[in-house]
């Protein structure tokens, strides 16, 4: 049986709202993280720009550098249904890849054919994934807007199915799906074509990083003075992690401002 007959041969619906378990899924890797207090304002107005006019953002960034934070808060505030997917190193097989980012997105979606897509998914060659792609349909014009969010990409970069995949993932994704992808590296796709039309927007770890104004805003919510932001900043080099951390836990410390210094270096937060 080809690969097109046999999507077309397993048209039923998953019943009930339930997961299918051909292959037992970890839920909670398809449940979407709380929304954080951390604020971003700069970032999450990029991602709304992004939204209205492209097909995918990529926040791309070392760990610490406030992906998950930023992706989390994002998919909360957007107005629009998402299926959110957190790759693990297990999930190199594309079969078991696209168990879970299936299963994300029929939860969305109960009218996606969810069976279908990790039947045939299964059993495809990579030779046959851009078939697969075309034919999968995932993408409805007619449904209403969501986000899909596929969260730690790098895990699977190395795999020799993502890159066919993704270029026709991206390519058949219409006005209504937007695709935020988080990444420790740029995934290995040719992503230039995407950019060179104004479809794609990369958040890099530059722009993730605080500003000094941004470090004082977020200590000011925790009652910190702009002082102590300052330090926190020059010593974290305005990486979110670590920030956020030092902000948590001086806020919790009767501090004089003459003592700021040995306070940092008493709570011995990493600053990578």
């Amino acid at each position: 049986m080809t690969l097109l007959n046999l999507m077309e041969s397993q048209t039923n619906p998953r019943a009930g709202g339930g997961l299918i378990t051909d292959m037992q899924l970890i839920v909670d890797k398809i449940n979407r993280p709380f929304q954080t207090s951390l604020g971003r304002p700069r970032l999450l107005g990029l991602l709304d720009r992004s939204l209205g006019s492209g097909i995918c953002t990529i926040i791309s960034g070392r760990a610490g550098t406030g992906k998950t934070t930023l992706a989390a808060d994002f998919a909360a505030s957007c107005k629009r249904r998402v299926a959110w997917y957190k790759v693990d190193a297990p999930d190199g097989e594309f079969g078991v890849f696209m168990d879970y980012l299936a299963a994300s997105i029929a939860r969305q979606r109960p009218g996606f054919n969810e069976q279908a897509i990790r039947s045939a998914a299964a059993k495809v060659k990579s030779a046959e994934i851009p078939l697969f792609s075309n034919k999968m349909k995932i993408f409805d014009d007619d449904s209403e807007p969501l986000l899909i969010v596929i969260e730690d990409l790098h895990l699977v970069c190395d795999t020799d199915w993502l890159v066919p995949f993704l270029d026709r993932f991206l390519q058949l994704a219409p006005p209504n799906v937007h695709i935020l992808i988080t990444s420790r590296t740029l995934p290995p796709a040719p992503l230039w074509r995407m950019r060179s039309k104004q479809t794609l927007e990369v958040i890099d770890e530059m722009s993730l990083a605080f500003t000094r104004e941004e470090a004082v805003e977020l200590f000011e919510t925790y009652g910190l003075s702009r002082q102590l932001a300052y330090l926190a900043f020059d010593r974290t080099n305005g990486r979110a992690g670590a920030l956020a951390k030092y902000a948590d836990q001086l806020g919790d410390l009767p501090i004089e401002v003459t003592s700021l210094a040995s306070a940092l270096n008493q709570l011995g937060v990493s600053e990578t």
